[in-house]
């Protein structure tokens, strides 16, 4: 089961082989084995993905749950210590996190830590992740979010930009300007941006990306208006090589939580981690930019 459910999560064969330091050949015929023990086929291998099968959702569904609770078991009574031991994948966003995890492993040598960097919301369940930044709300009711900051989106662009399209003198006059945006979900465009005073204002650009130094970079070189969360920001602020753009009617607050999964007992490595982390890195993250 576990070897399904990596499947799903690295999406081909291969690359959950690799995940598993297993011969692709050995975890192609252990799936070949499991569909056929069952008579159903679970997945639809394709040449660029792989598409599960109704019964392969099923199993999906059943196999998550089933395995949380023999974790949940296992963990229950090898944790009776109360000691951080063993695997801790942990999925980030930004760089506030390097000193944490050096400090942490060099406290608790029973720890091992797999950290991956990315703005994607991982299934935390489903990947085997057991601790996540999630910027924004979080909306999934089997997770616990522990806050970490707030922070402010803020439209910002550079001055040859401004200089070359004019400055917006209100929000319906982004319409008419090139705007850098973000993914509302998978591979569909953000259509609008959020007001301060509530609602908010259609947008469109010549680039969409969620990856936000990809964003940022774009907008140092005037490619057109962007709204990033002021953390990122502050510091071009200050300098002037970016110019906050209508900051008084567009924007909004964003929380930054750390969120991991509720379950009955929560492993002792992810609960220090967790205390931890909400206090060094609320300490370290900046105050939102003043406007």
């Amino acid at each position: 089961m576990r070897e399904f459910l990596a499947v799903i999560a690295a999406g081909s064969i291969s690359a959950a082989a690799r995940a598993l330091n297993l011969p692709r050949a050995t975890l192609s015929r252990r799936l070949s084995t499991l569909e056929a023990d069952l008579g159903v086929r679970l997945l639809h291998r394709r040449t660029n993905r792989l598409i599960l099968t109704e019964a392969g959702e099923e199993l999906r569904r059943r196999a998550m749950r089933i395995l949380s609770d023999v974790d949940s078991a296992w963990n229950a009574v090898r944790r009776l210590d109360n000691t951080p031991r063993g695997l801790l994948r942990v999925s980030v966003t930004g760089p506030h996190f390097a000193e944490l995890f050096s400090d942490f492993l060099c406290e608790f040598p029973d720890v091992r830590l797999e950290v991956q960097s990315t703005t994607r919301h991982v299934d935390l369940i489903a990947e085997g992740v057991n601790v996540a930044v999630r910027i924004g709300p979080v909306k999934d009711q089997n997770l616990i979010a522990r806050r970490i900051h707030t922070d402010r989106l803020v439209a910002v662009a550079s001055p040859g930009y401004l200089s070359a399209c004019g400055t917006p003198s209100s929000p319906d006059e982004l319409a008419a300007h090139n705007c850098i945006v973000g993914f509302a979900g998978e591979w569909t465009p953000s259509r609008t941006w959020p007001l301060l005073n509530g609602g908010d204002i259609p947008i469109s650009g010549r680039l969409s990306a969620n990856e936000v130094e990809l964003v940022l970079n774009a907008t140092l070189k005037g490619i057109g208006i962007a709204l990033l969360p002021s953390a990122i920001v502050s510091s071009h602020l200050r300098k002037g090589t970016l110019v906050a753009v209508l900051p008084d009617e567009v924007g909004a607050e964003i929380p930054v939580n750390l969120v991991y999964a509720d379950r009955e007992f929560v492993d002792p490595k992810i609960r220090t981690f967790v205390d931890r982390a909400v206090t060094v890195i609320s300490s370290e993250m900046p105050a939102p930019h003043a406007f």
